[in-house]
């Protein structure tokens, strides 16, 4: 899995690589055929804003998360793909199995 992360008018900073890598892991555990991710962070005037792109076999997943806080957007973002990956994941087991 290879994560590409970016931020718009933003340093990525170690610790901010880190917790991204970390989140991200946690979806690799849900469904293995991750073949690449596109994370971009931007700091909004209001709120901070995390949107990815996720390719996975068959489909990419998009999702975006904003909250007051970089790594609540993280947070946020992280729950919403892992929502996206199990739907992908069930509709894919449901076609293999003729249901």
């Amino acid at each position: 899995m290879q994560i590409n992360l970016s931020g718009h008018h933003l340093d990525i900073t170690d610790a901010l690589r880190d917790y991204v890598d970390e989140k991200f892991a946690k979806l690799e555990r849900h469904f293995d055929q991750i073949t690449s991710i596109q994370v971009i962070l931007s700091p909004e005037p209001k709120s901070h804003k995390a949107e990815s792109t996720i390719h996975i076999g068959g489909a990419d997943v998009f999702a975006t998360a904003q909250a007051d806080d970089m790594y609540a957007a993280i947070d946020a973002l992280t729950g919403k793909l892992d929502r996206q990956i199990l739907k992908h994941k069930e509709k894919t087991m449901d076609r293999n199995h003729g249901h």
